[in-house]
């Protein structure tokens, strides 16, 4: 049997992780539009919360560096990055509360807080880049779905920093208040601790009622 050598293009069978960059940027600009809003939320799984959306314009001659999907970042690194974008970047935050997923869905009452914080930017964008594959309705201009956006374009990984650090904050408050939860450790994901603080304690007005197991009604017929 022959002997197997290493391939010569090993980079043509692995799988190379995104790196965000400014391309989509600048092909909506190169079509005429500027500037280009980049929106995306955080918190479309947890149990109990909102869910928090971001727009941010970025200054194409002052990106700070290393943004990235705010998942691949550490809590520490996405606290430092959020101080840059907020010194440098037009930003724009606005939520879903859980009485409004509740009564819309997760989908809308995500998609209709990106609407809103868009339309909260203090310069108005010509273009919006929008994480995920849907574009919110409403928007004041035209824009694109990206998928896996947070890890192809710099302005949507901007909005998943900005977003993500200020939902954490929101729930460490509630944390405060609502302190048998436990929501400074999990931010509301559904961990062992959160949910037998709901068996313990019943839910609270910050759960999501339509969420299971929260959620008791039967499950349809497969």
């Amino acid at each position: 049997m022959l002997p197997r050598t290493s391939p010569d293009s090993p980079m043509l069978f692995e799988e190379v992780p995104l790196v965000p960059d400014f391309n989509l940027e600048l092909l909506a600009r190169k079509a005429g539009h500027w500037p280009v809003a980049g929106t995306d939320e955080a918190g479309r799984g947890p149990l109990a919360g909102p869910v928090v959306a971001a727009a941010v314009i970025l200054d194409p001659d002052n990106i700070p560096a290393g943004l990235n999907d705010s998942k691949q970042l550490t809590a520490a690194r996405r606290e430092v990055l959020f101080e840059a974008i907020m010194a440098t970047a037009e930003v724009s935050i606005a939520a879903s509360g859980p009485r409004h997923i509740d009564e819309r869905n997760i989908l809308q009452a995500s998609l209709d807080a990106m609407r809103r914080a868009v339309a909260g930017l203090a310069v108005t964008p010509s273009y919006v880049l929008a994480d995920g594959r849907d574009v919110p309705q409403g928007l004041c201009c035209p824009g694109k779905a990206v998928i896996q956006g947070d890890a192809r374009s710099v302005s949507i990984a901007a909005a998943s920093i900005i977003a993500k650090v200020t939902r954490d904050r929101m729930m460490a408050r509630a944390h405060v208040v609502f302190p048998a939860y436990g929501f400074a450790n999990h931010a509301g994901y559904g961990t062992a601790q959160h949910r037998a603080g709901i068996e313990a304690h019943g839910p609270c007005l910050l759960h999501r009622m339509s969420f299971r197991p929260l959620r008791k009604d039967a499950l349809p017929e497969t």
